[in-house]
């Protein structure tokens, strides 16, 4: 039998992100981490109800040369001793670099579908922007929007709009 998963952004959904001139960007390192509040609550709410979760994140300052890809890992390292996550996958490619699973592309989605036979219909992609919800539904699952009013495209009118990720959880939690 096929397995359900909540497949979450990192940076804004699980973490809080660094704004800057109403743009999102990921923490420096990982003493700038901080964990929204509530989200692990919504996290262990929807282990509990059978959900696998599944970090998928663009991290583009590894390929653009700020970030070094050892940042990004001790970074979900502290997140996975603190949260009850399943998985991190990363992209560490630019825009340009012509790959498949830099959002809003399925890549990563699909590779976490494969890697624990993953139902995506019966699945869930919670993000903060619009890359996250069209990689979410060119995956096939159902997408939930943490809408902070970033100044940046937002997605598609019909995407379902949450405050945070525990509302998100229990939005799922009730649908179910």
């Amino acid at each position: 039998m096929k397995r359900r998963a909540i497949f979450l952004d990192r940076d804004g959904v699980i973490n809080r992100a660094v704004v800057r001139e109403g743009k999102p960007y990921p923490p420096a390192n990982v003493s700038e981490v901080q964990i929204i509040p509530g989200v692990a609550e919504a996290l262990q709410r929807l282990k509990d109800a059978g959900f696998l979760l599944i970090v998928v994140s663009n991290q583009p300052d590894v390929a653009r040369g700020t970030t070094p890809r050892e940042t990004v890992e001790e970074i979900n390292t502290f997140l996975a001793s603190n949260l009850p996550v399943d998985r991190f996958i990363m992209c560490y490619h630019d825009s340009g670099d012509g790959c498949n699973c830099r959002k809003p592309l399925p890549g990563m989605l699909l590779a976490g579908a494969e890697e624990f036979d993953i139902d995506l219909a019966s699945s869930y992609m919670v993000g903060d922007r619009w890359r996250d919800v069209d990689a979410g539904i060119a995956a096939g699952c159902r997408a939930l929007f943490i809408d902070y009013g970033y100044d940046e495209m937002q997605p598609d009118s019909g995407t379902l709009k949450v405050s945070s990720l525990l509302e998100a959880a229990l939005i799922i939690l009730n649908g179910d």
